[in-house]
C-alpha cells in the first residue's frame, strides 16, 4: 500500500462564471493601474484571493494499491513451426522466458498459443482475443516465439503500445522448394482427357537447381513423369478410369539443403462423373407397370434413355392395311449389333422371344455383359413359358433358372439377411421384420443358383437376384407387380428407391458397391470404412507416407459396415488396403498460406515491432536475451536484452481531500485585504 498526493480544483461556481469574474476583475484593476489610482495593487490582490477562494483548491491524498503488470508469452504452434529444429528452439525459448519472467517482481504472465487455420497463422487475431481480457494500461510487453510466418499482420501500428519482441525460431539462411498447383479440376468426366497445371517455385529464387523432376500418381500408381524448369508452368494430362473419388498425387524432387519436402508434394481430389448414362429399355407384353421403368429413368437427369415398346409383333396378322400403320420399325440390327457397346445398361421388361431379335443378337447381349456391360430383366409370366429368354444365349448370364411355375398368390416382399447388408436393399425398411409394405400378387418361380438373393416372396422363394457374369453385372426382378407400390396400393413401398439403386448398382456406381473400402480425414486422424457382405472380421493394412505399415482388424456390424480409425502422425498420402481394394486419404492438410513460404522471416511482423519499439532476435544466432524493466519513455531493447515497460499501474482504495483555502481563512484574508485597501485609499 502506498500514498499519493495531487492538487485539484473543486470550484464553487461554474468555470464559465469564474472566467467572467476574472475578466471583469482584470479590466477594473487594469483601469486602476492605468489611472494610477491609489490601492490598485491591493485591489488586484483582493480579486486574486476572491477568485482563489471560489476556485477552491484541494489537496487530495490517495491510498493506492499497486497492480502487477502483465506480459503475454505467445507460442506459435502452426505447421511451419514443426520443421527442422524449430520445435526444440520453441520449447527452449518458452522454458527460458518462463524462468526469467518468474524472477521479475510484480509481473503476471499470460501464455497464449496460436495454431494454424485454413487461411494460415492468424497470430494477431489470437493476440487481440487475449488482450481483450487485459487492461492495456498494465500491458508490459509481448514476447512472441514464432517463425514469423504470420498471415494477418497489420501493415500499420497495432492496437497496443507495449513493445512486441519477436524471437524467431528458424535460420536466416533457409532455402526451400515449393510445388504449386495452378489449375486442377474438382470434377472430371470418366474417360475424357483432363490436365493439371503445376509450377515449381524456388525460395529464394534462382535457377541453380536446374530442371526439376516431377511425378504424377493416380490412386497410388505412377501415370506420368516429367521435368520442369523452376518458375515455369507445366500441363500434366490424365484420364479418370472410374466414377467417384480419385486421389492425384504430385511430387517434385527434393532440393539439396532445403528446409522441408512437405511442400514438394501435394494431393488433388478429383471426383469422376459419367457423362450421360445410356440405357436401352425394351418393353414386351403391355401391362399396368409398363411406364414404371420409363418414368423412373426419365426422371434421372443423368440418364439418356432409349425406349422401345413392342406393340405389334411380326407374327400378328389382322388385315390392317400397311398404309394405316404408324409404327416405327424396330431397329434390331442397329441396337444389338452396331451400337450395343454404347449403352451402359440394357433392360428387358417382360420381353420374350417374339421373332424380333434373332439368337445372334441375344448372343451379342450375352457377350456385351461378359465384357463389362449390365443387364436387367424384369420378368413376367413369359419367363416361365417356352418363349422365355432363358431359352436363348442369355441363359449363360441370367442368374435364375425358371421352374415353369408362376406363383399367383398374395405376399409381402421381404429383404433377406444378405439383403440387409447389401447397399441395394439395405435400409429400405426401418424394421426388416415388419416393413409395412403393400402386397404383390405374382411371382415367377426360379431354381436356386449361386446368385445373391436380396429379396424373397412367396414361401421365401427368390424375388430379386444379383450376379456377376464375366466383367459385367446382371439382375433379375422376378415379378411384374412392382407398379403396385408406385400406385400406393396398401400404402405402397420403396419402389423408386429400390429400382433406382438397382439400376445404379448395375452401372457400378461406387456408392452402391457391396464390397467397398473408403478412407477420409477425421480430425487428427483417418476414418476407415469397410463395407462387406461377409460376417468375418476384416484385416486392413495401412501404409504411412514414410513407407511404414500397420495392420488393423475391424468387426462388421449388422449392416455389414466395419469402421475403424488411425491417428495421423505425419502429413502426406496414406494408403489403406484389404488385399483387393485400396483407398487413399490425405489427413490434416497443411493450409495453403503456410505452404506458400515456410521459411522463417521477420518481414510480416516488422511494422508492428517498429511501431511499438520492440525487437527481433534470431534464436539460432543470438540466443535468448535477458529481460529488463524500463520506464514507458525509455528505450525498450538493447544489446543482449529486451525491455518490458514498468507501467506502475494502481487502483485507489481510499482518498481524503483537504481544502487549501478554507472558508474562514479566505474570509479573513479578504477582509484584511479590503481593510488595508480602504485604509490605503483613505490617506490623503
Amino acid at each position: 500500500m502506498t500514498s499519493g498526493f495531487s492538487l485539484l480544483l473543486a470550484p464553487h461556481l461554474p468555470w464559465e462564471a469564474l472566467a467572467g469574474l476574472a475578466l471583469l476583475a482584470l479590466l477594473l484593476v487594469g483601469w486602476g493601474l492605468a489611472a494610477r489610482a491609489r490601492g490598485a495593487l491591493l485591489r488586484l490582490l483582493f480579486a486574486a484571493l476572491l477568485l482563489g477562494a471560489l476556485a477552491n483548491p484541494v489537496l487530495r491524498r490517495e491510498e493506492r494499491q499497486p497492480l502487477d503488470d502483465v506480459v503475454v508469452l505467445l507460442a506459435d504452434r502452426s505447421p511451419s513451426q514443426e520443421l527442422e529444429e524449430r520445435p526444440e528452439r520453441t520449447a527452449a525459448a518458452l522454458a527460458g522466458m518462463r524462468e526469467r519472467l518468474a524472477g521479475q517482481p510484480h509481473l503476471q504472465v499470460r501464455e497464449v498459443e496460436v495454431r494454424g487455420a485454413s487461411d494460415g497463422t492468424a497470430l494477431f487475431e489470437r493476440l487481440e482475443s487475449a488482450l481483450g481480457e487485459i487492461d492495456r494500461d498494465r500491458l508490459a510487453g509481448i514476447l512472441a516465439v514464432t517463425d514469423g510466418a504470420i498471415h494477418d499482420a497489420p501493415s500499420a501500428a497495432p492496437g497496443f503500445t507495449a513493445p512486441l519482441h519477436v524471437l524467431l525460431t528458424g535460420r536466416p539462411d533457409e532455402v526451400d522448394r515449393r510445388l504449386v498447383v495452378e489449375q486442377a479440376p474438382s470434377f472430371a468426366m470418366v474417360g475424357e482427357p483432363q490436365s493439371l497445371v503445376v509450377r515449381v517455385v524456388e525460395q529464394p529464387g534462382g535457377d541453380e537447381a536446374g530442371a526439376v523432376p516431377l511425378v504424377l500418381r493416380q490412386d497410388g500408381r505412377i501415370i506420368r513423369e516429367a521435368v520442369v524448369a523452376p518458375g515455369q508452368t507445366l500441363s500434366l494430362p490424365f484420364t479418370l478410369d472410374k466414377p467417384g473419388r480419385t486421389v492425384m498425387e504430385l511430387e517434385a524432387a527434393a532440393r539439396e539443403g532445403e528446409l522441408t519436402t512437405l511442400n514438394n508434394r501435394t494431393t488433388v481430389e478429383v471426383t469422376g462423373v459419367r457423362d450421360r448414362l445410356r440405357v436401352l429399355l425394351v418393353s414386351g407384353q403391355p401391362y399396368p407397370g409398363l411406364r414404371v421403368w420409363r418414368n423412373l429413368l426419365k426422371a434421372d437427369p443423368a440418364v439418356d434413355l432409349v425406349h422401345f415398346t413392342i406393340l405389334r409383333p411380326p407374327e400378328k396378322q389382322d388385315g390392317t392395311p400397311i398404309r394405316e400403320l404408324a409404327l416405327i420399325a424396330f431397329p434390331s440390327r442397329e441396337l444389338f449389333e452396331v451400337k450395343l457397346d454404347e449403352f451402359d445398361l440394357v433392360i428387358f421388361d417382360r420381353y420374350n422371344r417374339r421373332g424380333l431379335l434373332p439368337l445372334p443378337y441375344l448372343e451379342n447381349v450375352a457377350a456385351y455383359v461378359e465384357a463389362g456391360g449390365a443387364l436387367l430383366e424384369a420378368a413376367g409370366p413369359e419367363f416361365a413359358s417356352p418363349t422365355s429368354l432363358f431359352r436363348t444365349p442369355l441363359a449363360r448370364v441370367l442368374p435364375g433358372r425358371p421352374s415353369g411355375e408362376v406363383l399367383e398368390r398374395p405376399y409381402t416382399p421381404a429383404v433377406t439377411a444378405l439383403g440387409r447388408r447389401h447397399p441395394v436393399t439395405g435400409g429400405l425398411a426401418e424394421d426388416p421384420a415388419e416393413p409395412g409394405w403393400g402386397r404383390w400378387f405374382r411371382q415367377i418361380d426360379v431354381e436356386a443358383t449361386d446368385a445373391q438373393v436380396l429379396m424373397t416372396g412367396v414361401a421365401d422363394r427368390p424375388l430379386l437376384l444379383l450376379d456377376e457374369a464375366g466383367q459385367g453385372r446382371v439382375a433379375q426382378l422376378l415379378s411384374d407387380h412392382a407398379w403396385l407400390w408406385a400406385r400406393g396400393y396398401e400404402q405402397g413401398g420403396p419402389q423408386a428407391a429400390l429400382l433406382r439403386r438397382l439400376v445404379h448398382w448395375l452401372m457400378k456406381e461406387p456408392e452402391l458397391e457391396a464390397e467397398a473400402l473408403s478412407a477420409a480425414p477425421d480430425g487428427e486422424g483417418i476414418a476407415i470404412t469397410r463395407r462387406t457382405l461377409g460376417e468375418e472380421p476384416v484385416t486392413l493394412t495401412v501404409t504411412r507416407p514414410d513407407g511404414t505399415s500397420t495392420e488393423l482388424r475391424a468387426e462388421p456390424d449388422a449392416e455389414g459396415i466395419a469402421r475403424t480409425a488411425i491417428p495421423a502422425e505425419a502429413d502426406g498420402l496414406y494408403r489403406i488396403t484389404d488385399g483387393t481394394r485400396t483407398a487413399y486419404a490425405t489427413p490434416r492438410p497443411v493450409p495453403m498460406a503456410e505452404l506458400a513460404d515456410m521459411r522463417a522471416t521477420p518481414a510480416p511482423l516488422a511494422p508492428a515491432v517498429e511501431a511499438t519499439g520492440g525487437s527481433t532476435r534470431w534464436l539460432a544466432q543470438e540466443g535468448l536475451p535477458d529481460l529488463r524493466r524500463v520506464a514507458p519513455d525509455r528505450r525498450r531493447h538493447g544489446r543482449g536484452w529486451i525491455g518490458l515497460v514498468e507501467n506502475r499501474a494502481y487502483t485507489v482504495t481510499g482518498a481524503t481531500e483537504t481544502a487549501l483555502l478554507p472558508a474562514w481563512l479566505a474570509l479573513t484574508l479578504l477582509l484584511a485585504t479590503a481593510a488595508t485597501a480602504w485604509w490605503r485609499e483613505g490617506r490623503t
